[in-house]
Formats: structure tokens, sequence, C-alpha cells
């Protein structure tokens, strides 16, 4: 006599390969492996250091130095840096689910080694980039500002890049988010002083290098 147990195992092994087949693997995804944790972490270093001396920091100090209220103007840098990264880091979690595990796995590569030499390349502000106030108010203006200052730059490039590369899109946007904030506070806070104490060269430097090291950590570890 066949025991009750019996009957049902044929019909747990249909239903467990179906699953197989709907569920794909995570060995057949890039970078599954990556915590984040680790999203959090990495991303907040890289934008934080890229972000050092670029364009929209310059444009962080000349909002401080017109209109010298920090508050507004910080609030107004988190909010358009929420929008503008979360935007890029949309086309980058899209980007990873379109294009096959190795075709991601060099193009999120060659996409960190570029971003290392632009990162290399000192950034510049026109002197009419800091705009009037007018009636959007601190805040609105500097939302609206640095937006679009950030459109195109390198740490929104990197953020869709960090998308790509790791599962947990919520923990990127915190992180490139946070990244900004750590670089951009202490020069609305202090202003021009914190920006001509820095060795702005050296750390570009020191991006690009990051930023290779990433590409490099890509191409060995994806497939891990």
């Amino acid at each position: 006599m066949a025991l009750p147990g019996s009957r049902l195992a044929p019909q747990h092994r249909r239903i467990a390969g179906v699953a197989s087949v709907l569920a794909p693997p995570l060995v057949n995804r890039p970078f599954a492996s990556a915590s984040p944790l680790e999203a959090l972490l990495v991303s907040t270093g890289v934008v934080a250091l890229g972000e050092i001396g670029d364009k929209t920091q310059l444009l962080a100090l000349m909002l401080a130095a017109r209109y010298r209220r920090p508050w507004p103007i910080l609030a107004g840098i988190l909010v358009a840096t929420l929008a503008n990264h979360t935007l890029a880091g949309l086309v980058g979690n899209w980007v990873r689910a379109l294009v096959t595990p190795e075709a991601l796995r060099w193009v999120v590569a060659a996409s960190f080694f570029a971003v290392a030499i632009w990162a290399l390349a000192p950034d510049r502000l026109d002197d009419e980039a800091s705009p009037s106030a007018g009636r959007f108010g601190v805040f609105g203006i500097t939302v609206i500002a640095f937006f679009l200052a950030e459109m195109g730059d390198k740490t929104q490039i990197a953020t869709a890049v960090l998308a790509a590369k790791y599962a947990s899109l919520a923990a990127v946007i915190a992180g490139t988010t946070l990244g900004m904030l750590v670089a951009d506070t202490p020069a609305v806070l202090i202003g021009n002083l914190s920006a001509t104490k820095l060795p702005l060269k050296a750390i570009r430097i020191a991006a690009a290098l990051m930023f290779v090291a990433l590409g490099i950590y890509t191409l060995l570890t994806a497939g891990a």
C-alpha cells in the first residue's frame, strides 16, 4: 500500500520543474551576490569622491556665496539629486534587464573606464550659472539649477552605471544621493574656504583610479 505522501511526490516534482523554468537561476544574473549594503557603500564613496571639484559642487559654492542660506540650498540639493539620480538609476536598471549578463559585464566595465577618463578633466562653471532666486525662492531655484546642472554630468552617469551593476536600485540611489551631500554640504556650509584648501588635482586622480578599479573588479567578478 502506497503511503499518502508518495502520491504527492510526482506533483511536487512537476511544480518544482515549472518554477525552475519560470525563475532563472541567480548564477545567470550578473552581480546578483552583491548585497544592498555593498551597493550603498560603493555608491556613496564613488559619487562623494567624483563630486569634489565637479561643476555641481561649484554651483553649490556659488549658490552659497550668493544667497548665504545654507539650509534651503542643502534641501534643494537633496530634492534635485533624488529626482535626478532616480531617473538615472531607472535607466541603468532598465539596461540591466535588457542586455545579456555577458554584454552587461562589458558595458558596465567600459562605462567605468570612460568615467575614469572624464574624472581627470577639471570642471568649470559659467558665472551666469548662478541664477536669481526670483519667485521660486532659494530652495526652488536650487532644485531647478542643480537638477539641470546634474543632467549628463559624470556623477549622473556613474549613478546609471552603478544601477546597472547592482540589483538594489534603492541602495544605489540612496548611496549616490548621500555621496552628493557628503561632498556638497561642506562646500555650502564653509563656502569657498573648503574648495581652495582641497588638492583638487589629486582628488581627480583618486576618483579616476577608483573608477578604473571598479571597471577591473566588474570584469573579474561578474561571473563569480
